[in-house]
C-alpha cells in the first residue's frame, strides 16, 4: 500500500478490464477505518490489519463488486454499505449491513451523496480530514484522464446522461474538495490534488460532454 496523506493510503492497482486501472482507499481514524472501493489483494489486507483493520467498507456502485467482499468481511467483520439500489449485486457475495439511500446523510463525519447517472447506485463520499485536506470519492462519477482531462462517467447503453449531469451540477460543483480520488482510471491519475477554486471548472469540462 501507498501512504498518500497521514490518514490516507492507497491500494496496489487492479485491472478489470483492457486499459482500466482500480486502487482502494483506506481511510484510517480512531474511531475506525473506512475502506473506499474494494480489493483483492490479500498482501495488502494484511498491510490494513496492521493499521487497525476495516471497519466499514464502502462501495460507491455495484462495479467494485466482487468475491473478495466476503473474505474482507470474513477478515475484519466489516460493514458492508453501497446504495439500496445496488444492493441485490453486493448480496450475491456478502450481506450488506445498512445501504445508502437517495438523500445526503452523514456517517463516520463523513457525507454520502448520491449520485446517480454512471450507474442508478452511484454514490460519492466527501470527508473533511483533522489533517487538513477535503478528500472528495468520487466513484466512477467523474475522474482525469491520461491527458489531464476532467471526464464523466457516462457510459452508452448503463448510464443515464441527464440524471449524471444533474449529480455532477449539483452534488458535487458546490464542494470544495482538496483531493478527488476516483474508483477507476485510465492510469495517470487516480488522485488529483486540486488548487482553490479550480474544481468548479473541472466539474463543467466534465459536463460539457453530457450537454
Amino acid at each position: 500500500m501507498q501512504q498518500l496523506y497521514p490518514d490516507l493510503w492507497q491500494t496496489r492497482a487492479e485491472h478489470p478490464a483492457p486499459g482500466l486501472i482500480t486502487h482502494a482507499y483506506l481511510l484510517t481514524r480512531e474511531t475506525g477505518n473506512v475502506l473506499f472501493y474494494n480489493s483483492s489483494h490479500e498482501d495488502e489486507w494484511q498491510h490494513m490489519a496492521e493499521l487497525g483493520g476495516v471497519r466499514y467498507q464502502w462501495l460507491s456502485h455495484q462495479d467494485e463488486v466482487g468475491g473478495s467482499l466476503a473474505d474482507l468481511r470474513r477478515r475484519f467483520a466489516c460493514e458492508l454499505s453501497i446504495h439500496g439500489e445496488e444492493q441485490a449485486e453486493a448480496e450475491r457475495f456478502t450481506p450488506v449491513a445498512k445501504p445508502f439511500g437517495d438523500s445526503p446523510e452523514v456517517r463516520a463525519d463523513i457525507r454520502i451523496l448520491p449520485t446517480p447517472g454512471h450507474t442508478r447506485g452511484s454514490v460519492c463520499f466527501f470527508y473533511a480530514s483533522p489533517h487538513g485536506k477535503r478528500y472528495l470519492f468520487t466513484g466512477d462519477t467523474i475522474l482525469m484522464d491520461n491527458s489531464g482531462r476532467w471526464r464523466s462517467g457516462y457510459l452508452p447503453g448503463m448510464s443515464d446522461k441527464a440524471t449524471l449531469a444533474a449529480s455532477l451540477r449539483e452534488e458535487l460543483a458546490v464542494l470544495k474538495p482538496d483531493v478527488v480520488i476516483s474508483s477507476a482510471t485510465y492510469g495517470e491519475h487516480p488522485w488529483v490534488e486540486m488548487s482553490p477554486g479550480d474544481w468548479p471548472a473541472a466539474v463543467e469540462e466534465a459536463l460539457a460532454e453530457l450537454l
